[in-house]
């Protein structure tokens, strides 16, 4: 009975070896025959750095780090709690396309026109997500042919400066313009209640560069204001309002030409969300929310990028809410430069939104100007540029 017993097992034991060796050398032959289809093929067909390379281009930098993460633990301590995805997740996002955490995934490429909300938001404001991003939308063409009447707009002092204060810029460092030239507000326009008719070729969002340019010159920094209607531009050759970062782009260029050392170039838009995602009151006092766009398509990227973080925070730090963040935009639905490749610290400012006042936007005018002066008196007091 137990040299019975003894047999049976030293039989098994045998297969188990036995199939395991088929195993391996048909996992061998299929191996080397793969390896001798992939040399086989032409080179324009093989697996390559630059195939690799294209591959990871598609992938968000963000969810490139993460794969890496899983490579060097090291890196998790940089992530939040709970922002390393499983296999399942990713696996799922690659086959799939959608994005757990990113509601337009479901539908974002089957709806027309959802794709003004593409978009990722790189540093979230206070109650910023996907559902209230920055939207960028052709004004109706009609409401850019005949002006509406306009409210008469008188300067608005700046409640928190004093006259004795003000410093005389020796230097214009910092040069606004306006590719979007007529983007106006509601609260300016004498019976326009649709915000895609809020557009004017006088009462525009130029009335926010010069609050701007007011608040940086009493801080010291000379500012230059730009308001060349690039709408016109767009009528006299014949080209639709998707060129208008094209006919903006020869004004920076210029501007570039004729100026040396470190200089800020703010382009002002006006958002198209409404009062509640624009607005915030603090203090008592009601302000026009602004947030940053960074053009993901450009070489300067990573220098805009650290430009908008720094003034994002600044602001932040003594107007909690009062930015809505960082944002990027890329891809065919976008410019995806915004003429941000012709400077390192170039930005794209959207200043308030359709049902913004001119009183709300002055005060958060003056915010930015607070928190871009500090930074450029900073940075020249670092490298002695400037005066």
């Amino acid at each position: 009975m137990k040299q019975t017993k003894s047999n049976l097992i030293i039989t098994l034991k045998a297969a188990t070896i036995m199939r395991f060796f088929v195993y391996f050398t048909g996992a061998m032959l299929v191996i080397f025959l793969l390896i001798g289809l992939l040399t086989a093929l032409k080179p324009e067909y093989r697996v390559s750095s630059t195939s690799l390379n294209e591959a990871t281009r598609q992938m968000a930098g963000k969810t490139l780090y993460k794969h890496l993460v899983k490579g060097n633990m090291y890196f998790q301590q940089t992530l939040p709690d709970g922002e390393v995805p499983t296999i399942g997740e990713q696996l799922f996002q690659y086959v799939t396309n959608i994005t757990l955490d990113d509601p337009r995934s479901l539908l974002g490429r089957e709806l027309p026109g959802y794709s003004l909300f593409d978009g990722d938001i790189l540093i979230a404001g206070e109650g910023t997500n996907y559902t209230n991003m920055p939207i960028e939308s052709a004004p109706l063409p009609e409401s850019l042919e005949k002006d509406s009447d306009a409210e008469k707009v008188n300067p608005i002092e700046n409640e928190d400066n004093r006259e004795d204060e003000k410093m005389v810029p020796k230097e214009k460092r910092v040069f606004i313009y306006f590719s979007h030239t007529r983007e106006s507000y509601l609260p300016l326009l004498k019976g326009v209640t649709d915000p895609n008719a809020a557009s004017h070729s006088k009462v525009n969002v130029t009335l926010v560069g010069d609050k701007l340019k007011s608040a940086l010159e009493e801080r010291g920094v000379g500012t230059e204001v730009d308001k060349t209607d690039v709408y016109a531009l767009l009528q006299k050759k014949n080209l639709n309002y998707a060129s208008s970062y094209t006919e903006s782009r020869k004004i920076v260029e210029e501007a570039v030409a004729q100026r040396k050392g470190s200089h800020y170039y703010i382009d002002v838009h006006r958002d198209s969300q409404r009062k509640k995602v624009t607005t915030i009151n603090i203090n008592g006092k009601d302000y026009a929310k602004v947030c940053f766009i960074i053009g993901g398509e450009n070489p300067n990227y990573e220098k805009n990028l650290k430009l908008a973080k720094e003034i994002h925070k600044r602001i932040s730090d003594k107007y909690p809410g009062l930015s809505r963040g960082v944002f990027e935009k890329r891809g065919a639905s976008t410019n995806g430069k915004f003429n941000q490749d012709l400077s390192e610290n170039a930005m794209l400012v959207e200043a308030g939104g359709v049902d913004n006042t001119m009183e709300e936007l002055s005060r958060s005018m003056d915010v930015l100007a607070g928190a871009l002066s500090e930074h450029i008196l900073d940075a020249e007091a670092v490298t002695g540029d400037g005066s």
